[in-house]
């Protein structure tokens, strides 16, 4: 089974080249999902951690993702690059 690659922001999977950022040359990012990251920056520069939470929450529950992945999802999020010396 192919492992999966999840955004350091927002834990949302990237496998697909389709869904990843962008560095500053244009480059696909190997780290962050096109929603979080474009031309080398967060596209919410001032997001804390606790807003993101929100943001992931409200995005799955649209999706009608169950609550075990989304309760699984968010507390993830401390664990991931963007968030690990946050101190939200």
């Amino acid at each position: 089974m192919a492992s999966t690659n999840f955004c350091q922001s927002c834990s949302m999977p990237i496998d697909d080249p389709a869904m990843a950022g962008t560095e500053k040359n244009g480059a696909p990012s190997k780290e962050y999902c096109k929603y979080c990251y474009q031309q080398g920056a967060f596209t919410t520069p001032n997001m804390t951690l606790d807003e993101m939470r929100t943001v992931v929450k409200t995005e799955m529950e649209k999706r009608h993702i169950g609550q075990e992945i989304i309760n699984l999802a968010v507390n993830t999020l401390p664990n991931l690059k963007r968030w690990r010396n946050s101190n939200n």
